[in-house]
């Protein structure tokens, strides 16, 4: 029986007949290099003393501060960045929910839903927190990794599943898991920006508009 897909679909060969994908289209390599960036970033800075490597990831910070100043590089380069080397847990299911991702979307379609959840997130948390006034330590908080993106695949990936029980399944899953976060005390801006990188990422893979060839 023919393979199918996360969609429902065939895979194709290059000639474009029903078949198997080739290897180089199934090998994600581009999630295997951003895991590989984002870890060795953080070795980088981790001999720093505690106050310059903060000033570093502050620079590199989608926080208020810097998006009022125009920094919109910051967009980018907090994706690159994380406090701290990343959790082998953690980092397996960095590498697993976007290589999975990758190998059933491709390389450029991931990317975009990556970056769809984050720059969309980090842009509405700008955009509240400016419109809630927030204090001065918020205003210039470090606010860098990789969730927001994750949170955006993640989402597209549930309701990309191929049957309707298991995406409203999976859907149901991956929301409770982001909004536990934000009914316990102790919560923070960030809590909600990984609820807005999943809804951003569940209304991609409803649309198809990134996952879909």
């Amino acid at each position: 029986m023919p393979a199918i897909d996360l969609l429902g679909r065939r895979p194709r060969t290059s000639g474009g007949r029903p078949g198997t994908r080739s290897p180089a289209r199934r090998a994600p390599w581009a999630a295997s290099a951003y895991v590989a960036a984002v870890q060795s970033g953080a070795y980088i800075l981790r001999p720093l003393p505690e106050a310059d490597r903060e000033a570093v990831l502050r620079a590199h910070s989608t926080n208020v501060d810097n998006l009022r100043a125009g920094r919109w590089h910051t967009l980018l380069t907090s994706a690159f960045l994380v406090e701290r080397p990343l959790d082998p847990a953690y980092g397996a299911i960095l590498l697993g929910v976007l290589g999975g991702a990758e190998a059933v979307w491709g390389s450029r379609r991931t990317a975009a839903v990556f970056a769809v959840g984050h720059l969309g997130a980090s842009l509405l948390v700008y955009g509240g927190l400016r419109a809630t006034d927030a204090s001065k330590e918020t205003r210039s908080a470090v606010d860098v990794g990789a969730s927001y993106g994750l949170n955006a695949v993640l989402g597209a990936a549930a309701v990309s599943l191929p049957h309707r029980a298991a995406r409203a399944v999976a859907a149901a899953g991956v929301l409770g898991l982001v909004v536990r976060p934000l009914v316990r005390e102790g919560r923070t801006f960030t809590d909600a920006g990984h609820l807005a990188a999943l809804l951003l990422g569940l209304g991609a893979g409803r649309t198809g508009a990134f996952t879909r060839g």
